[in-house]
C-alpha cells in the first residue's frame, strides 16, 4: 500500500497523549506494541479514546463468538480492500478457530460456499448486505435472530458497522 497520508504519532511528539490512553491502547495489542492505525488515531486524542473503548468492547466483550466476529471482520476487510485490516485479523481468526480455507473463501466475491455452516452463511449475508448497500433485508435479521437471539444479532450488526468504520478509515488514510 502507499505511504500513510498523515504523519503517525511517535514517542516524544508534543503534545503527548494521556498515559492512560496509551496504556489502554497498548493493552489491546499483542506485546503492547502500537500498530499503524493506533499511531494515526493518536493524532486526535478524543477519537483515539472513543475508538479504543468501542473497538475494545467489540473485540473482547461481546457474547457473539470471537470466531464469528473475526469472520465478519475478515469479510468486511475483503469487501473494502482493507489489506491492513486483513493482516491484523487473519491470524486472530485462525487463533479463534477459523480455517485458512474459509478465510480464503471470504476473499471471493461470492463467499457463500459449502465450507461455511448455517450460522456463518447468515453472518456473511448480513456483512455483504450491510457493507455493499447499507440496507439489510428484514428476513436476514429474522434469520439471525432465530440462530443467535436478539442480543447476539445486535452484536453481529454492530461488528459489521464497527469494522466498516475501521476499513474506511484505513483505506482513506492509506494505512
Amino acid at each position: 500500500m502507499s505511504t500513510v497520508r498523515v504523519t503517525p504519532w511517535q514517542e516524544g511528539d508534543v503534545p503527548s497523549p494521556p498515559s492512560e490512553l496509551l496504556a489502554g491502547m497498548r493493552g489491546r495489542r499483542p506485546g503492547g506494541e502500537l500498530i499503524g492505525i493506533d499511531r494515526v488515531l493518536l493524532r486526535s486524542v478524543p477519537l483515539a479514546t472513543g475508538w479504543n473503548g468501542l473497538l475494545g468492547r467489540v473485540r473482547a466483550e461481546f457474547d457473539l463468538s470471537l470466531e464469528y466476529r473475526e469472520l465478519i471482520m475478515l469479510r468486511v476487510a475483503a469487501l473494502n480492500r482493507a489489506e491492513f485490516e486483513w493482516g491484523v485479523h487473519h491470524p486472530a481468526y485462525l487463533d479463534a478457530g477459523g480455517s485458512d480455507e474459509k478465510s480464503q473463501a471470504l476473499r471471493k466475491e461470492d463467499a457463500d460456499s459449502t465450507l461455511f455452516n448455517e450460522e456463518e452463511r447468515a453472518l456473511i449475508t448480513l456483512t455483504d448486505q450491510s457493507t455493499r448497500r447499507v440496507e439489510v433485508d428484514a428476513d436476514v435479521i429474522e434469520h439471525l435472530k432465530r440462530l443467535f437471539g436478539e442480543a447476539q444479532t445486535v452484536e453481529a450488526v454492530a461488528t459489521v458497522a464497527a469494522y466498516n468504520m475501521v476499513s474506511r478509515f484505513l483505506v482513506a488514510l492509506a494505512i
